[in-house]
C-alpha cells in the first residue's frame, strides 16, 4: 500500500532491549503519541521502524519518548527520501554507554562502525559498557554484604553493600516497570522490581540483591547470546570495501562506493574484493563468492561474466562495469532480507506472544490472591504467604517462554543464510520443514537453460572430433546459441580451431564458410535439402532417434555429402540427481516436473533425473492448476527459476528460486543463492530441525514453570532458587536455540 507523500519513514538503532517484551514496550510507548501511523520494534535486530506524520511530532520527539522509556536511541537509516545517515538529533539516555562513534556514515553500511567496547560479543563490554558495568557493580555489592555478616559487622554496613547492588543494577529495571505500568502493561521488569521491593521490606536484603544480581547477569547474558547473531550481519555489511578504484578518463581514482554510477568501470587486482556488482568486460580471474553463495571453490570469471561486491578476487586483474549503486547491490538486498526475515514473526512466536499478553495479567491477579487469601480467610501468617506470592511472580515471569522460538528462529536463518540459503521470515523457515509435495519447473530449474552437445554422429568419412572441428571451426562466427554450446564442447576437448573464409550466413538454415578450396555447410534438414541432397536411410534414423529423445540435431557437411550430426539438448544439471535423492531421503512424499516443453523432452528429462511424475505442454494456467490440485493433499512447494511461472509460485504454500539472484530475492520465499540444488534438501531438514528446536524450548519452558510455580506455592522454593530457575531456564532455551547458528552440513 503506497503511503502518502506526507509521512515519513524512520529506522533507529534502538539499544537497551532484553528480550521481546521490551520491543512490545517500545511499540507501545511510540503507538501513544499523535501524528504515528505505523510501529515495528525488532528485539533480534535492534531497530525500531516508525512511520509518521511530520505536521505533528518530529523525529527528536520520537528520539525522547524511546530514551524516555529507557532505551538508547540511534538512527540506522534516515527518512525514506534522504540518502545518508545521521545521528537522531538527541542526547543520549544517561544510564547507556554509546558514543556517536556508532553511528554508520553510508546507507549501505548502517551498523559498521559499531564499536567493539559496545559489542556484547566482546570482552571489553563488561567494563566499558554501563551493562556490564553494573553486573560486575552488583556482584561487588553482593560479595561484600555477604563478607560483612560472615564477619558479623553491623547490619547497616552489610545493608549499605546490598543496597550498592540493588541500586546501580536495580534502577534500570525499576524504570522500566514503572513505564511498563504507565503504558498499562506488566513485564517482567515490574514483576522483578515487586519482588525485589518486596524482599526488602520484608528484611531479606541479601535475596534482594541476589535477585537483581542474577536477573541484571541473566538479561545481558541474553544480549549477549543475540550479539552473536546480529555479529553475523555485521560480517555481511563488512564484506563491501568503502572504497573503489574507478576509471575515470585516462586515470584510475579511488572514490566512496556511493559515488560510483552504474555503467562506470571498476578496477580490481588480485586480493581486491570487489566494491559493487558488475560485468567483467576485460580480463580473467578466479572469485571467491563464498560470502555471497556459500560455495566453497572459486569460480573463473571471464569478459561477460557478473561478479557480486564483497567476493574476493584471488588471481587477474578485471575491468568492471558497474550494473547496480552501492544501495542496490546483492550483498545490500541479502543483507536487508536477512534483516526482514529475522523480524518476521513465525506462527508458533505469533501464540506465544498472545499467550503472554494473557497470562502475565493472570499470574499477578493469582499473585495477589496468594498474598491476602491465607491471610485473611485462614488466618495465615501474611508475611509468609506475602513472600511465596513473591517468589511466584519471579519464577511466572514469560520470558524463557517468549524468547523460545526468536532465537531458535534467528539463529537458523544465520546459519542459512551463511550456506547461501535465503529464507524470508520466520513463517517461511517453519512452513519448509512441513512439505509433502515439491513441484519443480523444468528449464532453468533442473536443467541449465542452455544448450549442451549431447552426442556426435559420424555420417560420412570423417571422425567424430573432424565433425565437431569442422563445426565448432565455423560457429565461431555465430552468434546462435547453439553455437556456443558446440564452441563450449570444443573448448572442453581443447581443439585447436582454423579460421574459416567466404563465411555466410544463411538465415533460418545455417552457416557457410570454406576451409581451403572445400567449401562446408552446417545447419538443418532444409539448408542440405536446398543443395538437393537426399538424406540416406542411416541418416533418417540417427535423426529419428535423436528428435525422439528430444533432442536438435545440427546436420555438418558439404554441398555433395554429410558428414554428421550434433544432438543438442537443454543440459541437466549435474547436481540434481543428487539433489532429487537426497529429498527422496528426506521423506517428501511427491516430487512432480512441471513443463511447458514438449512430452517426449520432458520425458526424458524426468527418467534421467529419477521424477515418475511430471507433466508437459502446460501453459502458465495449467501450472497453476497443477498447484492447487497439489495442495489438496498437503503442504506443496514449488521450485522454479524466479523468471517466469509467477502464478504457480505464488499459488504454493512456499516458493524457492534458483538462478537469477537479483529477480528471486522480489519474488521466492526462499533463494537459493548459487543455484545449487542439493540445498534444498538442506532447507528442508534445517526447517526440521529448527521447528524441533523451537517445540523442545517451548515444552522446557512450560514444564520448568509449573514445577517451579508448585513448588514455591507449597514454599519449598526461595526467591533465589526462583531467580535461578528463571535466568536459568531463560540461558538454556537460549542456547539450545543458539545451536542452530553452527549448524553446517546437516548429513556429517
Amino acid at each position: 500500500m503506497t503511503q502518502p507523500p506526507s509521512l515519513k519513514t524512520q529506522t533507529l538503532q534502538v539499544s537497551g532491549m532484553d528480550c521481546g517484551s521490551c520491543a512490545k514496550t517500545i511499540e507501545v510507548g511510540l503507538q501513544q503519541l499523535q501524528g504515528v501511523i505505523e510501529v515495528s520494534v525488532s528485539f533480534t535486530s535492534g531497530k525500531a521502524r516508525v512511520s509518521y506524520n511530520p505536521e505533528y511530532l518530529t523525529q527528536k520527539t520520537i528520539c525522547d519518548r524511546i530514551q524516555a522509556l529507557g532505551y538508547t536511541v540511534e538512527e540506522s537509516s534516515g527518512a525514506e527520501s534522504e540518502e545518508k545517515l545521521h545521528t537522531c538529533n538527541c542526547s543520549h539516555d544517561h544510564h547507556h554507554n554509546h558514543s556517536s562513534e556508532k553511528i554508520a556514515d553510508t546507507q549501505t553500511r548502517p551498523a559498521k562502525n559499531v564499536g567493539m567496547e559496545d559489542d556484547p560479543t566482546n570482552w571489553k563490554f563488561w567494563i566499558t559498557n554501563r551493562r556490564g558495568q553494573s553486573v560486575i557493580f552488583t556482584g561487588i555489592g553482593l560479595f561484600l554484604g555477604l563478607v560483612a555478616q560472615y564477619l558479623a559487622l553491623p547490619i547497616v554496613i552489610a545493608r549499605a553493600f546490598y543496597s550498592l547492588g540493588i541500586i546501580v543494577a536495580g534502577y534500570p529495571i525499576a524504570r522500566a516497570g514503572l513505564f511498563e505500568l504507565r503504558l498499562g502493561r506488566a513485564d517482567m521488569n515490574l514483576l522483578m522490581t515487586i519482588s525485589v521491593i518486596g524482599a526488602v521490606i520484608l528484611g531479606d536484603w541479601f535475596e534482594a540483591a541476589l535477585v537483581v544480581f542474577l536477573f541484571s547477569l541473566g538479561t545481558t547474558l541474553q544480549v549477549f547470546s543475540f550479539g552473536r547473531t546480529r555479529q553475523a550481519i555485521r560480517a555481511l555489511m563488512d564484506l563491501t570495501p568503502p572504497t573503489a578504484t574507478v576509471k575515470r578518463g585516462k586515470q584510475e581514482v579511488t572514490v566512496p562506493v556511493e559515488n560510483v554510477q552504474v555503467g562506470e568501470i571498476l578496477t580490481i587486482r588480485p586480493g581486491q574484493r570487489v566494491a559493487l556488482d558488475g560485468v567483467v568486460v576485460a580480463g580473467t580471474s578466479a572469485i571467491d563468492q563464498s560470502p555471497i553463495t556459500g560455495e566453497s571453490i572459486p569460480e573463473d570469471k571471464g569478459v561477460g561474466d557478473s561478479v557480486f561486491a564483497g567476493t574476493l578476487n584471488q588471481s587477474g586483474f578485471l575491468e568492471v562495469q558497474v550494473t547496480h549503486q552501492a544501495n542496490d547491490t546483492t550483498v545490500a538486498k541479502i543483507i536487508h532480507l536477512v534483516e526482514t526475515a529475522q523480524d518476521s514473526r513465525a506462527p508458533s512466536q505469533q501464540w506465544i506472544d498472545k499467550f503472554a499478553e494473557i497470562y502475565t495479567p493472570i499470574v499477578i491477579v493469582i499473585a495477589i490472591a496468594i498474598a491476602l487469601i491465607p491471610p485473611l480467610v485462614f488466618a495465615q501468617p501474611f508475611q509468609v504467604w506475602f513472600y511465596r506470592a513473591l517468589v511466584m511472580l519471579v519464577i511466572a515471569c514469560p520470558c524463557a517462554l517468549v524468547i523460545s522460538t526468536p532465537v531458535s528462529i534467528v539463529s537458523a536463518i544465520g546459519a542459512a543464510t551463511r550456506q547461501g540459503v535465503l529464507f524470508k521470515g520466520g513463517h517461511t523457515l517453519e512452513t519448509a520443514g512441513h512439505l509433502t509435495s515439491l513441484a519443480f519447473d523444468k528449464t532453468g530449474t533442473i536443467t541449465q537453460g542452455l544448450p549442451i552437445v549431447q552426442k556426435i554422429y559420424e555420417l560420412g568419412r570423417v571422425s567424430a572430433n573432424q565433425v565437431l572441428f569442422i563445426a565448432a571451426a565455423l560457429e565461431q562466427q555465430s552468434e546462435h546459441p547453439l553455437a556456443k554450446a558446440i564452441l563450449a564442447k570444443a573448448d572442453d576437448m581443447g581443439l585447436d580451431l582454423a579460421i574459416p573464409v567466404n563465411f555466410t550466413a544463411l538465415p533460418g538454415k545455417g552457416i557457410q564458410g570454406n576451409f581451403g578450396e572445400i567449401s562446408y555447410l552446417i545447419g538443418n534438414r532444409r539448408l542440405f535439402a536446398d543443395q538437393g541432397m537426399v538424406l540416406s536411410p542411416q541418416t533418417e534414423s540417427v535423426l529419428a532417434e535423436i528428435e525422439q529423445r528430444g533432442q536438435i540435431p545440427v546436420l555438418v557437411g558439404t554441398n555433395q555429402e554429410l558428414l554428421g550430426a550434433i544432438a543438442l539438448a537443454d543440459g541437466i544439471r549435474l547436481e540434481a540427481t543428487a539433489a532429487l535423492a537426497q529429498l527422496k531421503l528426506l521423506g517428501i512424499k511427491r516430487l512432480v516436473m512441471l513443463s511447458g516443453d514438449r512430452y517426449r523432452v520432458a520425458e526424458q528429462i524426468a527418467q534421467q533425473v529419477g521424477i515418475t511424475e511430471y507433466h508437459a505442454e502446460l501453459l502458465p494456467e495449467d501450472k497453476l492448476q497443477a498447484i492447487q490440485q497439489l495442495r489438496r493433499h498437503g503442504v506443496v512447494g514449488m521450485v522454479g527459476d524466479g523468471i517466469n511461472d509467477a502464478p504457480a509460485l505464488a499459488s504454493a504454500d512456499i516458493s524457492f528460486a534458483v538462478g537469477g539472484i537479483d529477480i528471486a530475492l522480489e519474488t521466492a520465499d526462499v533463494v537459493i543463492v548459487g543455484s545449487d540444488l542439493r540445498r534444498l534438501a538442506y532447507a528442508v531438514e534445517l526447517s526440521r530441525r529448527t521447528v524441533s528446536v523451537i517445540q523442545q524450548n517451548v515444552v522446557f519452558s512450560l514444564v520448568t514453570k509449573g514445577l517451579f510455580l508448585l513448588l514455591a506455592t507449597l514454599g519449598i522454593a526461595g526467591l533465589a532458587i526462583a531467580v535461578l530457575a528463571d535466568t536459568g531456564t531463560s540461558l538454556l532455551v537460549t542456547a539450545n536455540g543458539m545451536r542452530l547458528f553452527k549448524t553446517r552440513n546437516l548429513r556429517d
